[in-house]
């Protein structure tokens, strides 16, 4: 065998073993933050909400944590590369999306509710109908999000166990490893769930947060560097080696796009368009996950300073994005990458491999900044997973169980259990979903996510805090024909079925054409939950003027 084969081999191996080392050094760390979390935990509060006991600083790093995603860290940096211009519209979308959670939800949410979503919701309706609606859509919108970190640590596998075409690891060919990833991330999410609760999971994702900005803070500098800070040379260098030319950074190479002769493709195009940027902007102040951390905080005016903290560590992180993105259309290129994973899911990996290369001493080099970026992003997606898992078997168990099978007689030790089991089997669905949807972009998936808890949540809560006059009937319309309509056209859309990249390519039975359901499923709930609420005579004007009161002032808050 020639010397220059072997000695790949053996830096492939050594690639490897770095990468399982300092992601089981990771694991290791984060157990035992878990573990002494769970010493901790005595109580439901402990469990739910860590015991209000954190700053708003705190807060903020395990909001950016539990917001900076596989879909931002790996999605979108992803979708940038392969598309330019286009991919960037994700950033400004999540970003633009916390001024509606810090002017409409945070504070009041965190004066309103207790542990859940449904809290809220259930204040001053009829607990059992409402409390269970917002229990289905809870867990929905968190498998939608769950299945998407799941995709993207299934797609980094093959990429940093150096698994090629016809090549194995430990007996496991590429898409067997892959499925491998994918049940251990869900048994590791599972874990920190059900022995850390809340204070576990914040730690991890506080640790997660930092370790994300640093390396991604690294990379960042050293694409600059290599440029000399010239912005202009490396657009021009990610224009030309993404294949596409000067389209690559116009609007239009992937939403938006005009087909000549084609009037109505041309236009479900523009709508997809902006189907999504109103799935951004308006589902976080709808996502469980974000929600619930509002609760951990001991006063409303530190959960106002934890979403100031946020936005100023998130919008940094899409800042950074940008460089990531157009450098590893530059230094990588696009066919490289698509060559490791069609959606991209791999362009920042696979830029700090080049990165190292460059700037780290060769192969050893490019070996160790894979390994150090692929932990970040096995970080990233644990602390996201396990974020995930908890705010839906915290709805599960304290919404569904203890307020509707329990009618509030459950004991808080019972709640708890209850909450452990359930994110066991909200683990279990989530990993058997995540292996039959490994070929959609993390970023899009999570954008479906969005388009859900933009239907059925955000509608439910902004009514329920700022309109008089709704009810029972109102909330249970709003939430189930939001989530009915977002969930059906998604699986009639081109994400499903119909396309080379869909969940299912080989069938076809779609006749929505949107990819992303937001423009029609959004508009939706809002209609169904005014339309619920003038069909029914239920009224209860003193409890609004309750919920008004400690909304506005927290007097009465938990």
């Amino acid at each position: 065998m020639a010397p220059q084969i072997l000695a790949a081999e053996a830096d492939a191996a050594g690639s490897r073993s770095l990468t399982i080392t300092l992601f089981l050094v990771f694991v290791a760390i984060t157990l035992g933050i878990t573990i002494w979390a769970s010493r901790q935990t005595k109580t439901a509060t402990d469990f739910y909400a860590g015991g209000r006991q954190f700053s708003g600083f705190q807060n903020g790093m395990a909001i950016g944590g539990d917001y900076m995603s596989a879909a931002s860290f790996l999605g979108i940096a992803g979708i940038i590369a392969l598309y330019g211009y286009d991919g960037f519209l994700y950033s400004i979308g999540f970003l633009v999306a916390w001024l509606v959670a810090l002017l409409l939800v945070a504070e009041f949410l965190r004066n309103s509710g207790r542990f859940t979503m449904a809290d809220v919701l259930a204040f001053r309706m009829r607990q059992r109908p409402v409390r269970t609606a917002a229990s289905v859509s809870t867990i929905v919108v968190s498998i939608f999000y769950l299945i998407a970190q799941m995709v993207g640590a299934g797609a980094l596998v093959s990429l940093l166990l150096g698994i090629k075409p016809g090549a194995t690891f430990l007996g496991m060919d590429a898409n067997t490893a892959k499925v491998a990833t994918i049940i251990l991330v869900g048994a590791l999410m599972i874990i920190y769930v059900t022995v850390g609760g809340m204070k576990g999971t914040t730690y991890v994702q506080i640790v997660k947060a930092f370790m994300l900005m640093t390396g991604a803070l690294i990379m960042v500098l050293l694409v600059l560097a290599h440029y000399k800070f010239n912005l202009s040379a490396l657009l021009g260098d990610a224009a030309t080696r993404s294949g596409k030319g000067s389209a690559f950074l116009e609007p239009g190479l992937r939403y938006g796009v005009e087909t000549a002769g084609d009037a109505a493709k041309t236009f479900y195009s523009k709508m997809d368009l902006l189907s999504l940027g109103l799935a951004l902007v308006l589902g976080t102040a709808g996502l469980p996950h974000i929600l619930t951390r509002f609760y951990t905080v001991p006063t409303s005016r530190i959960a106002r300073k934890s979403v100031l903290w946020a936005i100023g560590i998130i919008g940094t992180f899409y800042l950074f994005t940008l460089a990531l993105g157009f450098g590893a259309a530059a230094l990588v290129g696009g066919k490289e990458i698509t060559a490791q994973d069609k959606a991209g899911n791999t362009a920042a990996p696979q830029l700090a491999q080049k990165l190292g290369l460059d700037y780290l001493g060769g192969e050893t080099g490019g070996a160790i900044m894979l390994a150090v970026i692929a932990a970040v992003a096995f970080a990233t997606i644990l602390a996201v997973v396990a974020g995930l898992t908890l705010a839906s078997s915290s709805s599960l168990a304290h919404d569904f169980y203890a307020s509707v099978i329990k009618r509030g007689n459950a004991s808080e030790r019972d709640e708890v259990r209850v909450a452990r089991y359930s994110a066991l089997l909200i683990g279990a669905v989530s990993i058997a979903l995540s292996i039959f949807a490994q070929s959609l972009n993390v970023a899009f998936l999570v954008a479906l996510a969005f388009a859900v808890a933009a239907s059925a949540n955000l509608p439910a809560i902004l009514y329920s805090l700022f309109w008089r006059r709704f009810n029972t009937a109102g909330a249970l319309w709003s939430i189930y024909g939001g989530l009915i309509s977002a969930v059906v056209l998604v699986f009639f859309s081109p994400v499903v079925s119909g396309s080379a990249t869909a969940m299912f390519p080989n069938s076809d039975w779609h006749f929505f054409p949107l990819s992303n359901p937001g423009i029609i499923s959004i508009p939706l709930g809002f209609f169904f939950g005014w339309l619920g609420t003038i069909l029914s005579k239920e009224t209860d004007p003193e409890k609004y003027a309750e919920l008004e009161v400690r909304a506005l002032t927290g007097h009465g808050a938990h």
